[in-house]
């Protein structure tokens, strides 16, 4: 791949700036759905444990790989550890399980989903075990971030992943993380968009020389099928007027001019789309540049505003 279109981690290995998001992708068509990115130019795709359809997303890259669509090695490939095998000793097998489940022999990247330790729950039992048990009640985990993060740098080690990475962490705990850590983070994903730019924490990352990815970049779109109230309220950012101004002057989608926003700060991004032509747009989001005064009105957009925040 070109290397304008990847990043460079820490970790020596290249991610792409653009790849497939995988939450939320429904089980009786992900298989297919990720088939169809892969086809559409698609290399990085994001998963994790807690989106349950690991199985349906490796089904889809094993179909690619068959068809000759790809081999193993064009594919970036991520998986997140959940809160509930924080615990040192549980790391390795859930991990293992989460290989099987997609049919790999190694994660390209494998991060920590949230800086949060559960009580551990069986895989046999529930799976996923999700944040809250039958009761809905939340049963908080002994691990401390080292311990977890020690499991993870032994993954590492052992070829069950290239590269590790950290998920949901605010600054002063990638500062504690980086005091013990062997293995730096290579990478920090985040909910990032207009309404929540978080700037000094992506400045932070940067210059400690880990690379940054954006989820829910557009905004309160992810989070209307949950029947989230904030998300209700606020102005759906593909629909804002400034966002759709700065499309309108360059031809291009307001979901384009989102995830440029982004790309053009070196932070990548993992859209996600089932439809053919917005799977090609989402994915041409690096042949233009946004002018500086198109940087400057939409970073007036900024509220703040949190939509992923797990004691809400």
């Amino acid at each position: 791949m070109p290397s304008s279109t990847t990043i460079k981690l820490n970790s020596g290995h290249e991610m792409p700036l653009v790849g497939f998001g995988l939450w939320k992708v429904n089980n009786d068509t992900c298989a297919d759905q990720v088939y169809n990115a892969i086809k559409a130019g698609y290399r990085c795709f994001d998963g994790a444990c807690d989106y349950g359809n690991e199985v349906e997303s490796g089904q889809g890259v094993a179909r690619a790989i068959k068809d000759g669509l790809v081999k193993r090695s064009d594919l970036f490939l991520v998986s997140k550890l959940w809160n509930s095998f924080h615990d040192g000793p549980r790391v390795e097998p859930i991990c293992k399980k989460q290989l099987q489940d997609w049919g790999l022999d190694y994660f390209d990247l494998y991060i920590m989903h949230f800086p949060i330790s559960l009580e551990y729950v069986d895989p046999s039992v529930r799976y996923p075990p999700g944040f809250t048990d039958e009761n809905g009640n939340v049963t908080p985990g002994k691990a401390s971030i080292q311990e977890t993060w020690t499991a993870m740098e032994k993954l590492v080690e052992g070829g069950l992943c290239k590269s590790i990475g950290i998920s949901n962490f605010r600054g002063v705990l990638i500062m504690d993380l980086l005091r013990y850590a062997k293995i730096r983070p290579a990478t920090l994903q985040i909910e990032h968009h207009p309404y929540l730019m978080q700037e000094g924490l992506i400045k932070y990352a940067q210059d400690e020389g880990i690379a940054v990815t954006a989820y829910s970049s557009f905004g309160p779109q992810s989070f209307l099928e949950l029947d989230m109230q904030q998300a209700k309220d606020a102005p759906l950012l593909l629909e804002h007027p400034t966002i759709k101004k700065i499309a309108e002057k360059h031809g291009k989608t307001p979901a384009q001019v989102l995830l440029r926003w982004a790309t053009q700060r070196n932070v990548a991004v993992i859209p996600k789309s089932n439809n053919k032509e917005r799977l090609a747009q989402n994915l041409d989001v690096l042949g233009f540049d946004l002018k500086e005064e198109d940087m400057k009105e939409i970073k007036g957009i900024d509220r703040g505003l949190r939509f992923n925040d797990p004691l809400n």
